[in-house]
Parts: structure tokens; sequence; C-alpha cells
């Protein structure tokens, strides 16, 4: 005898069915449906994505949606903000939540890189309002064209090194034109006088933080910095090097030479009295970094100031290769900070007339008398 089919088996086979057609369908609307309606709210994404982290960023964004489109406050006042050069995205946003401008930091980040805008964050000074949108604040920091850049010069930089820090500056002149004015000055500083004919003003760009027009000239450029170094290098600091025997330019040359020597700022004074216990007793400065500077840049480092060097380096010819010629260079091998130059101006009173790197790594120095020290103190 036949049993015939239950009824209840076919309708539930039915809906079975209709439930997976119904589910494959969500799977694939769904992230079709989360990539339009993120593109509709946030923009079209940054074609540099994947399809994961389009999918992924776009459901992020749509989840916290608010944090993007809604002021974090609408009373909040105008304020200046300043991104300098080479800084992250993370910290870029991190200051801005620290600020009150923005009510999230992540989600910011998470919008920067969906629209592909983290790349294209511009250095300068821009005017943000906390009644502004994330989105907006976003898009302002986009704007090329800011009215001030903010432009920072490194303690030890040379003169190349500055040169190739303004492409990303977003001032209006080239690394060759400041690089050619910077060669042959003749803005009419008053601190020209104290430089000799022919000379560079290797060693009188103060490194400090600046806050320039965009539309500055190059000379403008270079005069407000002469400017600040003027200020920076107070009359006592002259006196002292006076007392020292050295005239302005001859106290930056031996300044940055322990500015590239020193790694703590702290052994300066230590360092600034063994040059000149060694200039005293006409002994050669026998520094490193000189030759560095007269060799120039090295291809295979990527650097303007080759590590290590090998003994062959130190044959070098050039005026500058203090282990050749004694005396002081002819001129600054880098740009020297406050810090050397007080220390050639008030050095530590030693009498040491030997350094080198100590051996824990630490980036100090040991310190002798004569030169058998010195050779006991090399490392094992």
């Amino acid at each position: 005898m036949t049993r015939s089919r239950s009824p209840f088996r076919a309708i539930f086979l039915l809906i079975l069915i209709g439930t997976i057609c119904l589910g494959t369908l969500v799977l694939v609307s769904a992230p079709l449906y989360i990539q339009n309606r993120a593109s509709q709210i946030f923009g079209l994404p940054s074609p540099q994505l994947s399809t994961i982290d389009q999918l992924y960023l776009s459901l992020v964004l749509l989840i916290n949606g608010t944090d993007l489109t809604t002021p974090n406050n609408i009373s909040g006042p105008e304020r200046a903000f300043i991104v300098t050069i080479g800084e992250s995205v993370n910290s870029i946003s991190q200051r801005l939540y620290a600020e009150g401008l923005i009510p999230d930091s992540d989600t910011f980040i998470n919008y920067l890189v969906y629209r592909g805008l983290d790349t294209s964050i511009q250095a300068g000074q821009y005017s943000l309002n906390p009644a502004m949108s994330a989105i907006k604040i976003a898009q302002e920091l986009q704007d090329s064209t800011p009215t001030h850049v903010t432009f920072r010069i490194l303690p030890g930089w040379r003169l190349e090194e500055i040169a190739s820090a303004l492409p990303t500056s977003g001032l209006n002149f080239t690394p060759d034109e400041f690089l050619s004015a910077a060669s042959s000055p003749n803005n009419g500083h008053p601190l020209l006088n104290n430089i000799p004919p022919q000379a560079t003003l290797e060693g009188f760009f103060f490194p400090d933080s600046y806050l320039f027009p965009r539309e500055i000239t190059v000379n403008q450029f270079i005069f407000t910095i002469l400017d600040n170094f003027q200020i920076k290098v107070e009359p006592s600091i002259l006196q002292g090097l006076i007392h020292q025997g050295l005239e302005l330019y001859e106290g930056v040359i031996l300044a940055s030479v322990v500015e590239k020597e020193a790694v703590n700022s702290e052994e300066m004074p230590l360092i600034a009295s063994v040059f000149h216990n060694r200039l005293a007793a006409g002994i050669k400065l026998d520094s490193d970094p000189t030759v560095q500077y007269a060799i120039g840049y090295n291809h295979e480092g990527n650097t303007w100031w080759k590590n290590p060097l090998f003994l062959g380096d130190l044959e070098f010819d050039s005026p500058f290769n203090t282990y050749i010629y004694p005396g002081l260079p002819p001129g600054p091998i880098s740009n020297p900070s406050l810090e050397a130059i007080n220390a050639v101006a008030f050095p530590a009173q030693s009498t040491y007339f030997y350094f080198r790197a100590a051996c824990d790594g630490q980036g100090g120095h040991v310190f002798a008398e004569t030169f058998e020290e010195h050779v006991q103190n090399a490392c094992p």
C-alpha cells in the first residue's frame, strides 16, 4: 500500500528554499546597499581601497556617521590649528580631538582613509571651528593654499638639508633658489657684517619653528631667520665668545662642530672644552663630522652625513677635514643650536684633549687627558 506524502513536508521544503534564496539575496545585496549608502552620505571611496576595506570602512562610517556630520560644538570659537611638515594623520586627528574640534579621532581617521584624504593633508596654519563638521574640517585640511605655513629647521642641518625640506613645505621658492641666495647673500642684513666675503650663510640658519606667509620670498625667508639668530644669540653670548678669543663667525664654526659631535646636549660644554684645549695647544681637532661635511652627499646611505667613516675617508683632501688641516674649518659645517653656541661661549673647565663614544650605546662619550687613556677607552 503506497503512503501519501505529507503536505507539511512540501510546505517546509518550500519555506526552506525560500529562506535560502532570501538569505542569498541579502548576502549579495547588503554589501552593495552599505557601499551605496556610504557613498551617498560621505562621498565616493578612494579607488586605492580594496573591496574588503571599502566595505569595512563604509559600514564603520555608517555606524558612526553622526561623529562626522554633526558639529562638535555649534557655539565654539574659531581658532588657529597648525599642521607641521611630516606630521602623521594620527597625530593630527588626536590633536583635533584634544582641542575639541572633532568628536572622535578614530572615526575621523577612518573617514580620511575611506576618501583617500589621509595622504593629501597640507602642512600649514588653518582657521578651524568646532561648529564645522568633521567632514568639513577634513576638507579644510586639504586646502593647498593656507595663508601661513610652519617651517622647522632642525639643529645640525646643513644648507642642503634645509633645501630638501622646501618642496613639501608649501613655500613658493625652490631649493635651488634658496641655495643660491644662501650661498651668495646680499640682502643687507646686519649679520652679514660678521661673515667673511664669499662665505655662505651656513651656520646662521637658527634652528627653530617658523611661521611664514606662503607668499614669502626667499630673501624675506632668509632675512627673518637671520633676525631670529640675532635675537636669540644675545650680547652676553657674544661677550662669552670674545672671552674665549673667538669672533662670532669663529664661534659659530666651532659650535657647528660641537653640534654634530654631541648626541646629548648636556655634554656640549665638555666637548667644547676639549676643542678649546686642542686649539690652544695647537693640536688638530680631528673631528669626524668635518670629514662628513667635506665628503658631502653619500648616495649609498642616502644621507649628507656618511656613517660610518673609514680610514681612507679621513684622508679626504678638503680644508674642512680637520684630520689634515689644523685650526678651525674655513666655515661652519652645520647650523648649530643655541645650546651648542652657548657651550662654545661658556665651555666646561677641563683638562681633556680627547673623547670618544661610550660603549653602552646610549650616545654619551668618555673623555681622556692623554692619547694613551683615549686608546684604553676604546670599546672591546
